[in-house]
């Protein structure tokens, strides 16, 4: 029977993959071919092979793969291993990841080594995802196999993308076979659909997507909140956030926007109105996590901002700079502005206090280190140091940090811990260490200045922060409470519940990415917040609001008796919408996701 009536259910599949010398045309040469045998869904044998190679291989492409000139050098020749690789492609379907490339190596190794190439049927696991996974936007391999839930150690050697390949054609060969009974039939429904000739603007060339019906985005307000896609069945296919709901909304849908996979589905659009652009972020954030759209692509953080972190789950634990906080048993110092700046800040620590300036992997030393030559670590890898005296070192230096007092500027203990060392250095003559002392001052004042107002425990300063329309109670450093601003008891009655769930300052994984996003917000925006150290009272909360609801511009504001402290306010107050009526004051969701998700 011809292999193109044979059913799909049952024929076998041959999944190649094979890397080359990364050169292209004639000069491209196979130096490795791997092979598994897939059959009715399943993997069974696997076959690989090194093969020789006549130019040598340049040291980019060695570093690549992995694969070394002294691999190749001892690998047989291609005449010897290709006949071996025809008998397992004869009568099977030849798959593969953009397999045209494997195909073209392929027949070119064969054409060298003047053998018949077998010619067989081709399957592409790129075209089997673009037509039966057509959420998954990024199609790389490895990329391809994680949203499938397939995991990827190794990758770029023949036999490991070959079995990674032949798990994402098994996950999605039940799908191909209910659309292809036939391999004819498969190939057919995987052939690319045809291009219209260049310059060519016939209405039949234009793309279908946007001839669909797209939803309806009239009753979306131009206000900041969340938006969610649906397909006809009521699925959920992308959360979104904007300052300007439906322009945001629409613009999926623009010509010129590139838009997405899902927006062929998109039926349905819902809303949920936010006070601020702080609310928008928070909220999409936790639908995100709850509804696990398929239209969403998790992104890089792109920002400047850094951390200052110390994790006491090692033993003489280290300070260490980070794009995010830490999770778990730890200190987090920030956001901060650069990260060099914040690099240096931490060596300058390590040398105040003699903490350990290497990784968190801490090598057993027979000699110590340069920095325990010159009198600036402890030296805990010779083994003779007593834990507890490090970590008083260490609790010290993050106690500057750690501090109640949110009145005094950002770096203020730190200072004074140094002008107190430089002061009794000089008392007991040794001036060349106060002379240290005093260059060191000099460098930390810039540091902290170029750093920002942030350089201070997240949860060490519990505070009502009021952004536009919404109040947030931040405690441990966690969001524990948010919504509209409300009428003064409202404030009143939420700011006592919000001390009431204070907790320990250490973060939840889950609630990373949620601190990281408030925290780089508020130190871009910087907007009013009034400390919580205490409880403070409904008179100083009621004049707090009416600051805010009045937008009086920055300033000495007279300090009242403690705890009515005020942080640092806006330096340039933009204009906020006013709070609306304690009648109307709906909060939002802050546990219950699930009513949003339908």
């Amino acid at each position: 029977m011809d292999l193109l009536e044979a059913p799909l259910s049952t024929t076998e599949f041959l999944v190649v993959d094979t890397e080359t010398n990364g050169k292209a045309g004639d000069a491209c040469e196979l130096t490795e071919v791997g092979a598994v045998l897939v059959g009715g869904g399943e993997l069974h044998d696997t076959w690989e092979t090194l093969v020789g190679v006549r130019a040598p291989l340049s040291r980019g492409i060695q570093r690549f793969t992995g694969i070394t000139q002294g691999m190749v050098d001892g690998a047989p020749a291609a005449e010897l291993v290709l006949p071996d690789l025809a008998d397992q492609l004869r009568d099977r379907v030849l798959v593969g990841h953009n397999v045209s490339f494997d195909r073209r190596v392929l027949r070119q190794a064969f054409e060298r080594a003047e053998l018949e190439w077998p010619d067989p049927p081709a399957l592409c696991t790129v075209a089997l995802a673009r037509r039966f996974a057509p959420l998954v936007r990024q199609r790389k391999l490895a990329a391809l196999a994680g949203s499938l839930g397939i995991e990827v150690e190794v990758s770029h050697r023949a036999l490991a993308d070959a079995e990674t390949c032949a798990r994402v054609f098994c996950a999605l060969f039940p799908r191909l076979c209910s659309a292809a009974p036939t391999v004819g039939e498969a190939l057919g429904a995987l052939k690319p659909a045809r291009r219209s000739r260049a310059g060519s603007t016939r209405r039949k060339d234009l793309p279908r997507r946007r001839a669909l019906s797209r939803p309806e985005f009239a009753e979306l307000p131009d206000t900041p909140g969340v938006y969610i896609f649906r397909n006809a069945e009521g699925q959920v296919l992308y959360v979104g956030k904007s300052v300007r709901l439906r322009s945001r909304a629409r613009s999926h849908f623009a010509p010129s926007s590139e838009g997405g996979d899902w927006t062929a589905q998109a039926a349905i659009v819902d809303h949920r109105a936010t006070g601020s652009e702080l609310g928008a972020l928070l909220l999409e954030n936790r639908l995100i996590k709850a509804l696990h759209p398929p239209g969403n692509v998790k992104l890089k953080h792109q920002d400047a901002y850094t951390y200052l972190r110390v994790r006491f789950d090692v033993p003489y634990p280290v300070l260490e700079v980070a794009p995010e906080p830490a999770s778990g048993h730890a200190v987090n110092i920030g956001p901060l502005r650069g990260r060099s700046a914040a690099v240096e800040l931490k060596e300058q620590l390590d040398s105040l206090f003699g903490l350990r300036h290497c990784g968190r992997t801490m090598q057993r030393r027979h000699h110590p280190s340069a920095y325990g030559q010159m009198g600036r670590c402890l030296s805990p890898c010779l083994g003779d140091l007593d834990p507890n005296l490090y970590r008083a070192r260490l609790d010290e230096a993050v106690a500057l940090f750690t501090g109640q007092d949110a009145s005094r500027p950002a770096g203020h203990a730190l200072l004074a811990h140094v002008d107190r060392q430089m002061r009794e250095a000089s008392r007991e003559q040794r001036y060349e260490r106060a002379a240290w002392l005093r260059r060191r001052h000099g460098r930390l004042s810039f540091l902290i200045d170029k750093l920002g107002p942030f350089l201070r425990a997240a949860h060490a300063h519990p505070r009502l922060v009021i952004a536009d329309a919404d109040a947030f109670w931040l405690v441990g450093g966690r969001v524990v409470d948010w919504g509209p601003v409300g009428d003064v008891d409202s404030l009143v009655d939420r700011t006592r519940a919000a001390l009431a769930r204070r907790a320990e300052p250490w973060v939840p994984p889950e609630e990373v990415d949620e601190i990281r996003i408030v925290s780089t917000w508020l130190a871009a925006h910087e907007p009013p917040a009034l400390a919580l150290t205490t409880m403070p009272t409904r008179a100083a909360i009621e004049r707090f609001r009416r600051r805010v609801a009045a937008d009086v511009p920055a300033g000495p504001l007279p300090q009242p008796a403690a705890p009515d402290v005020l942080a640092p306010a806006v330096p340039e107050p933009v204009p906020r919408r006013k709070a609306p009526p304690a009648g109307d004051a709906q909060r939002l969701p802050f546990d219950d996701l699930a009513a949003i998700a339908g």
